[in-house]
């Protein structure tokens, strides 16, 4: 709990505590979709985990990989290229909100991806890249709509597909990070008008500033948990 406090320091005030200094290099690639790719704007989650590191003295070098209109499909077809290729030591991967949004775009020519794809293709995913014995960091994707209640359209696809994120991180062993979970927990103490936007994202899906702080907060946690900021020597 300490060096978490320590860590949402750096995050809320740009402090940096004297006595953390890192002697190691990692290099983690964070790969999605549009979220993730806003993620590496200078308020965006990707740059504030970053930041942060820099504040405590890594040398860790960070890749965004996200793409806008990314679906596990998508994720599957530039693997190689956007995530091995690079010899990651940690993957982030937060994907899912378009394999269930795009059912809504069937008239855009877009769709969404079936249950049974999603978790073949992300089991595959993260057995690739645990097997160039890299760390990943599974996200269940996070919200399609802001209501507290349970009332956004595609609550009950987007707490299926979590789910499925949630059983390929435990079959896989891997980390999981369950933004689904953290996401609702939030809007249930901070969105008292049960409104559909604005707490965490500007549009119900992309996060704005408070968004990026929360989410960036979250991956802190889970790469601290994997000793990035406090290495045990």
């Amino acid at each position: 709990m300490l060096k978490y406090f320590f860590i949402l320091l750096v995050l809320f005030t740009g402090c940096t505590p004297k006595e953390s200094t890192m002697e190691f290099s990692q290099r983690i690639v964070f790969f999605g979709d549009s979220i993730t790719e806003l993620g590496l704007k200078p308020n965006g989650y990707v740059s504030i985990v970053r930041d942060s590191l820099k504040s405590f003295g890594s040398n860790a070098e960070i890749i965004g990989a996200g793409i806008s209109g990314n679906k596990v499909t998508d994720l599957q077809q530039r693997l190689e290229k956007d995530v091995l290729a690079k010899k990651p030591s940690i993957v982030v991967v937060y994907i899912g909100i378009n394999d269930v949004w795009h059912f809504q775009f069937v008239d855009r020519g877009l769709t969404g991806t079936s249950k049974e794809e999603f978790k073949t293709i992300l089991t595959g995913i993260v057995a690739t890249i645990q097997s160039t014995g890299a760390t990943v960091i599974l996200c269940t994707p996070s919200v399609v709509g802001e209501k507290k209640d349970g009332t956004n359209d595609l609550d009950p696809m987007l707490d299926e597909y979590s789910e499925i994120s949630r059983t390929v991180a435990r079959e896989r062993n891997t980390v999981l990070l369950d933004l689904r979970k953290e996401f609702l927990t939030y809007l249930t103490a901070h969105n008292p008008s049960n409104a559909e936007k604005n707490i965490l994202t500007y549009d119900g899906v992309h996060l704005n500033d408070a968004g990026n702080k929360f989410v960036a907060g979250l991956m802190i946690g889970a790469l601290d948990g994997l000793g990035i900021f406090f290495p045990n020597k």
